[in-house]
């Protein structure tokens, strides 16, 4: 006989679940079936609205009027002939080299300068737009929210209700994210779909797309290792060219058109003098030390740290990840002020601070704690504030208590070394650009490359970034990429 606060319980799950059900039925734009959604649209909306500006604080946004009037036309005509053909899209080019695009809930769309660079037509970039717009028709957002809901108060229910279900919980969330895994490459394979749907509704040839996950696969073999077509929440590269090729096909032969535009040399001339790779005149960093051409400072990095530079701070970690160095920018006016807001933001406890000098600039340094929520260990927690310019820059270093010690002389030597910037060769530093050349007479893609100045070792890069063969015969007026740096 079950206990009474179990039977009260099993209630209280059904009709928890009951209620869900009943009031959170919606019908799918794009299926135009009956889904559960515990995510109403006009929710979906306000996250899109809530995330985007952190999305641009974290990236940044890549400033080319051209470029993006490009892709803002192209989004507007696509989300007119799409399933949700009144939400109002934006579509915004960040300013990092990673090679990524990618959609909120809302109608956000965003395209890296990265894949931008990658494209080698338009007809590519339409497919990938009509992609990330897919997602947000599908409403895929809220399908996984629906979902993970509903597997945790499974969770909770089996583990509540069922002594054996708590020894196998473990396991069982395990399943759950493997069974979400699937349903990630299922939103993938639909938006694929609709990739081809869209983008050949008006008027691009979606062969392109297809041929655009070729440039994807060969960009992850040369990053270390192949997609796992299995354990991975996209489709493998090579998978998705052919599913979408075929799908490419059955779609033309659906469309009123004769034929369907790929514009190869339109689109390689909108990308000429786009930055590629990474922006030097953002931050950069050169033998175990950082550099801001812009801001004027500098300080040294630890040796074989790992870093990472981002518009909004940077980061830096030994391997195996017991520290961490964060430089970060205040808002505050003052020292005192800062530290006291970088007290309260973080909840820190205060230890000591003092009022120093770093390299000739006013300065203060504080000594904190914090207990770890989760591991309720303590961290320690050492931080510069330093005035330089008319900003407070905020240098932060901190590890568990039994580590913090290891770390310290790192922490000192990169804060205490913070200074101004005054070599002109480390201030007068440029990117590189996409340069688009034609080629004057019959030649191989390698020849072109070595031609124009692409050295030995950087050839399979550009020619995954042409979509080509270092083999590939070129004509003469093919246009191809390659680099240069403006002063």
């Amino acid at each position: 006989m079950e206990k009474p606060v179990f039977l009260q319980i099993r209630l209280y799950i059904g009709l928890l679940l009951a209620a869900m059900l009943m009031q959170s039925c919606a019908i799918n734009p794009v299926t135009g079936k009956r889904q559960l959604m515990l995510l109403s649209e006009n929710q979906e909306k306000a996250l899109g609205t809530q995330s985007d500006p952190s999305i641009v604080a974290t990236y940044g946004v890549y400033e080319d009027e051209n470029l993006q009037n490009f892709i803002t036309s192209k989004g507007n005509l696509m989300g007119r002939i799409s399933h949700k053909p009144k939400l109002g899209y934006e579509f915004k080019i960040l300013d990092s080299p990673v090679v990524n695009a990618f959609a909120l809930p809302g109608g956000y769309v965003y395209f890296t300068r990265g894949i931008m660079a990658h494209f080698n037509n338009e007809a590519e970039f339409a497919g990938v737009l009509g992609h990330e717009i897919g997602h947000i028709t599908a409403r895929h957002s809220a399908q996984q929210y629906s979902r993970q809901i509903l597997a945790q108060v499974g969770l909770v229910a089996g583990v509540i209700l069922s002594e054996d279900f708590r020894q196998y919980a473990e396991i069982a969330n395990t399943g759950v994210g493997l069974l979400f895994l699937k349903f990630g490459r299922d939103n993938e394979s639909e938006s694929d779909r609709l990739g081809v749907e869209y983008s050949t509704k008006i008027g691009y040839d979606a062969h392109e797309m297809a041929g655009f996950f070729s440039t994807l696969h060969r960009l992850s073999e040369q990053g270390g290792g192949s997609i796992p077509t299995f354990l991975s929440t996209h489709p493998d590269p090579i998978d998705r060219e052919k599913n979408v090729d075929q799908l490419a096909a059955q779609w033309q032969r659906k469309v009123n058109r004769r034929e369907f535009d790929i514009e190869r040399n339109k689109y390689l001339r909108r990308i000429d003098g786009l930055v590629y790779g990474e922006d030097p005149r953002q931050g950069y960093f050169e033998s175990n030390n950082f550099y801001h051409p812009e801001l004027k400072f500098q300080f040294p990095v630890p040796s074989n740290w790992q870093t990472a530079n981002m518009p909004t701070q940077v980061q830096m970690a030994p391997e195996g990840g017991k520290a961490l160095m964060l430089l970060t920018l205040s808002n505050e006016k003052s020292l005192n002020q800062a530290a006291d807001a970088l007290l309260q933001q973080n909840q820190w406890q205060l230890v000591s601070n003092k009022n120093e000098r770093v390299n000739g600039l006013n300065a203060m340094s504080v000594l904190a704690q914090q207990v770890d929520q989760q591991s309720q260990q303590a961290i320690k927690i050492q931080a510069y504030l330093i005035e330089y310019n008319g900003l407070i820059y905020q240098l932060i270093g901190m590890a568990y208590q039994q580590d913090f010690n290891n770390y310290l002389t790192h922490f000192n030597r990169t804060m205490k070394g913070f200074k101004k910037l005054s070599d002109a060769s480390k201030i007068n530093v440029t990117p590189e650009r996409i340069k688009i050349v034609e080629i004057q007479r019959a030649t191989t893609l390698q020849a072109a490359l070595k031609k124009n100045g692409i050295s030995g070792k950087r050839l399979e890069e550009f020619a995954i970034l042409n979509g080509m063969q270092l083999n590939d015969q070129l004509a003469k007026g093919v246009l191809i990429k390659v680099v240069e740096k403006k002063k």
